[in-house]
């Protein structure tokens, strides 16, 4: 009997199984991650509320933790990597900071919960992140500035399309992004990963009216620019609303780009709203079928069009000491 309770008492001062390698490299002071490491909880997975979603990426992870929009109940964290380092090792500072718990499922938990999604060893139980009303988005008016662009989105209803979408507006400098309610994607954590977080930090609102919000803000003085394919007979001519290219439009006034949905495009009622509509000329003639881009990629295009007349943007003499600094690694989420 003497000799049993020595063997649990040994058990009990060297506890065996996973986390003991980063606990054993932690007291050698072992960086990065040790410390946190050592006190992780293992494969305690409860149930989450229904009430919650879980945010998958290490990108949309820790932009949710900055900036701090949501409640976080729990952070996953992928059992049996080597080790915490950078990124990874700022979300445990994160949470630790946050009182937020931390947990080590394997993968195979991870990959269930996330029905195979690419999750990057990184979770999250968060509450839902949702639009604000228009109304909130403040005052801006025409005198704050010419070069002021927000970008409204009617139905888009892929959620990978909305969340590239969003990753240009971010990476582009779009102020403010409104989306109608009605027939949209919600803010999901698939949009959130495929916008590589961007999602996150953004100012995102919604209409229940587009085109009550679009002529209110004509009346302001905004110019309403919609989006349409290479023009046809199908597309209003120059009698109606103006057709230019991209390439020729001149931003000196504050603007509202208007995207339609992945298929129909803009609806005659928004597109009726529209001062100009804009185009992305070809390089050659098309077959049928293809005389459109998808919404994502003619997003970047007509974004990057326009962002590149605003004052700061990187001129041509000064974009070589731009390419000077060390290359950074274009991330795909």
């Amino acid at each position: 009997m003497a000799l049993l309770w020595a063997l649990r008492g040994a058990t009990r001062r060297f506890p065996c199984g996973r986390g003991c390698r980063s606990s054993h490299s932690a007291a050698r002071g072992e960086r990065p991650g040790g410390e946190e490491l050592s006190r992780l909880l293992l494969d305690d997975l409860a149930p989450a509320p229904r009430s919650l979603e879980l945010l998958f990426g290490l990108s949309p992870c820790l932009l949710a933790l900055r900036a701090a929009r949501r409640r976080v109940a729990r952070l996953l964290l992928q059992a049996g990597r080597a080790g915490v380092q950078g990124e990874r090792a700022e979300l445990l500072r994160a949470a630790e900071a946050r009182d937020i718990p931390v947990l080590r499922p394997r993968r195979q938990k991870l990959d269930a919960l996330c029905r195979h999604q690419v999750h990057q060893g990184v979770c999250m139980e968060v509450s839902p992140l949702r639009p604000r009303p228009w109304t909130e988005a403040g005052e801006a008016r025409p005198g704050d500035g010419p070069q002021q662009l927000w970008l409204v989105l009617e139905r888009l209803q892929d959620p990978r399309n909305l969340g590239a979408v969003l990753r240009s507006a971010h990476f582009l400098g779009v102020d403010k992004v409104v989306t109608s309610r009605r027939n949209s994607c919600p803010l999901t954590p698939v949009v959130s990963k495929a916008s590589a977080g961007a999602m996150e930090v953004m100012d995102i609102f919604f209409t229940d009216d587009l085109g009550g919000f679009l002529q209110a803000k004509a009346q302001q003085g905004w110019l309403v620019a919609g989006t349409v394919g290479c023009p046809g007979p199908e597309i209003p001519g120059p009698s109606e609303i103006p057709i230019t290219s991209c390439l020729e439009f001149l931003w000196d006034q504050p603007t509202l780009l208007v995207l339609g949905n992945e298929g129909s495009g803009l609806s005659p009622e928004v597109q009726a709203s529209c001062q100009l509509l804009l185009t992305i000329l070809p390089g050659r003639q098309l077959p049928p079928g293809l005389e459109s881009l998808n919404v994502s990629v003619a997003a970047g295009i007509l974004l990057h069009s326009i962002c590149s007349q605003r004052k700061g943007f990187p001129e041509e003499g000064k974009r070589g000491q731009h390419l000077q600094r060390p290359p950074r690694t274009l991330s795909h989420g």
